[in-house]
C-alpha cells in the first residue's frame, strides 16, 4: 500500500509540475521544493532534534501557533520546525520568527520520508488537523518517534470508517495521541479501536482569544467608520461579495470593509461594489476615509484585528470553496453570517445551533436578520453574548495538549 501511495504522490507531483508554467500557486509549490533537501542538510547537523509541527496551510498554522508559543515558553532550549504543504501558508509565514525553522514538506514518498527524517531527526512530530501522510507516519512509527494529531476532527463519511479504511486505520493506530475537537471524533476513533484519544477542543480558540485581548487601535478603521455601524466581511469570494453588495445597497447608517480571500481578485471586488464610494487600503494615503462607504482590505495580516470594530461580521467561502475562519470574528462577540456549506466546521455548526451565527442563502434572508438587530437592541445584545461566551468556554486546548505531549 505504501508503494501505491508513493506512486500516487509522484503522479500528483508530476501534474503540479506540468501546470506550474501556467499556475502561480503550482509554480511556487514546485520552486519551493527545488533543492529542498540540500537546504535541510545545511540547516540541520543532527544535534537539534526539533519538535516538528506540520501544517497544511495558513489556517492550520494559526491552529499550531499557540502551541508553538507554549512550547517555546516552557521549553526555551527546544527547537521547533514548522513545515507547510501549501504555498498559501509557506509564502505568507516563511519569515515568521516564532518557529526556529520553516520549510516546505517534501512530497510524501517512501524515499522522501526517510531522507527528511534522516536529516531532521525530530524528537517528536505534531500534525495539525487533517494531515494524513502515510509514508511519514510509517517512518515515524518504525523509528519510535512519537507523533500526535492536534485539533483533529473526524466525520462518519471519512474513508477511515468504511470497509476500505482498515489499512489506513492501522497506520493511524501508531499515533501517540489524538487531541480532537469534539466527542463525535473520539467516538469514531474508538469505534475502530483507537483509544489514545482526548477531547481538547480547537487550539484556534486560544489563538483568537490572545489576539482579542491585546490592546491595539487601528486608526484607519476609526477614520473610516466615523461612528457608523460596520460590517466586516473577511475571506470573501465572488458569491459572497455579490450577496453583500445587494445587502449593503438596502442598508442605511452602515459602512463595510471587505477583505477578499485572494488579494489578486481586488479588481473584481472593486467592480462588484462600483456603485458605492469605494477605496482600497493600499490607496488610502492622503484620502479622507470618512467620505467612503466601502473599504477593500487588499493586504494581509490585519483582518483578525479589524473584526474588533465590526457591528456584524460576514465570513466567506461557504458558498463554494469551504468556510474560512469564523473564530477570528466570534471572539469579539458580534453576530456572524456565512453561506450554506458549513457542515464540516464544528464551530460553525455549534454557533448556528446556539443562534449566534446565521447561515444564509440570499440577501433577503440576511437583510431580514440585520433589520431585526437594528430594531431590537436586546436581540442584538443577546446574539453578541452567545458568540463571546462560546469562545470563552472553549479556550484552554493548548494547556490540555501540552501536558500530554512528550517534549525533551
Amino acid at each position: 500500500m505504501l508503494t501505491l501511495i508513493s506512486v500516487g504522490i509522484l503522479l500528483y507531483t508530476f501534474c503540479i509540475w506540468a501546470v506550474s508554467p501556467f499556475n502561480k500557486k503550482a509554480r511556487l509549490w514546485v520552486q519551493g521544493r527545488r533543492g529542498l533537501f540540500d537546504r535541510l542538510a545545511k540547516t540541520f547537523d543532527g544535534s537539534e532534534h526539533p519538535v516538528w509541527i506540520h501544517s497544511a496551510s495558513l489556517g492550520e498554522y494559526e491552529q499550531a501557533r499557540p502551541l508553538i508559543e507554549k512550547i517555546k515558553k516552557e521549553n526555551p532550549d527546544t527547537k521547533v520546525l514548522v513545515t507547510f504543504f501549501s504555498p498559501s501558508g509557506y509564502e505568507i509565514r516563511k519569515n515568521d520568527t516564532l518557529p526556529d525553522y520553516i520549510f516546505y514538506l517534501p512530497a510524501d514518498t517512501k524515499r522522501n520520508a526517510r531522507r527528511f527524517l534522516d536529516i531532521v531527526k525530530p524528537q517528536s512530530a505534531i500534525f495539525i488537523k487533517y494531515e494524513f501522510w502515510f509514508n511519514y507516519i510509517h517512518e515515524l512509527s518504525s523509528r519510535n518517534i512519537p507523533f500526535y494529531y492536534v485539533s483533529a476532527i473526524f466525520r462518519p463519511t471519512q474513508y477511515f470508517f468504511k470497509p476500505i479504511g482498515k489499512w489506513f486505520v492501522r497506520q493511524l493506530s501508531h499515533a501517540s495521541g489524538f487531541f480532537v475537537q469534539n466527542e463525535e471524533s473520539k467516538k469514531l476513533l474508538n469505534s475502530v479501536a483507537i483509544q489514545q484519544v482526548e477531547v481538547c477542543g480547537d487550539t484556534r480558540f486560544d489563538r483568537v482569544y490572545a489576539i482579542a485581548n491585546q490592546p491595539y487601535v487601528l486608526d484607519f478603521v476609526e477614520q473610516f467608520q466615523q461612528g457608523s455601524k460596520l460590517i466586516v466581511a473577511g475571506s470573501t469570494w465572488q458569491p459572497d461579495e455579490q450577496l453583500l453588495s445587494e445587502v449593503f445597497a438596502k442598508l442605511q447608517g452602515y459602512k463595510m470593509i471587505v477583505a477578499p480571500h485572494e488579494i489578486v481578485r481586488t479588481p473584481d471586488v472593486l467592480k462588484t461594489f462600483e456603485k458605492f464610494k469605494v477605496i482600497r487600503y493600499t490607496e488610502m494615503e492622503g484620502k479622507s476615509l470618512a467620505d467612503y462607504d466601502v473599504l477593500i482590505l487588499d493586504t494581509i495580516g490585519i483582518l483578525s484585528k479589524v473584526y474588533k470594530y465590526s457591528t456584524l461580521s460576514y465570513v466567506g467561502g461557504a458558498f463554494k470553496t469551504g468556510l474560512h475562519n469564523i473564530l477570528e470574528a466570534a471572539v469579539f462577540g458580534v453576530p456572524l453570517f456565512f453561506g450554506p456549506q458549513y457542515g464540516k466546521f464544528n464551530e460553525a455548526v455549534m454557533l448556528v445551533s446556539l443562534k449566534g451565527a446565521f447561515s444564509i442563502t440570499s440577501s433577503a434572508k440576511m437583510l431580514d436578520i440585520v433589520h431585526r438587530f437594528d430594531d431590537k437592541a436586546a436581540y442584538y445584545d443577546q446574539t453578541c453574548a452567545i458568540c463571546r461566551q462560546y469562545v470563552e468556554e472553549n479556550v484552554g486546548a493548548v494547556d490540555k495538549i501540552i501536558r500530554k505531549i512528550k517534549i525533551n
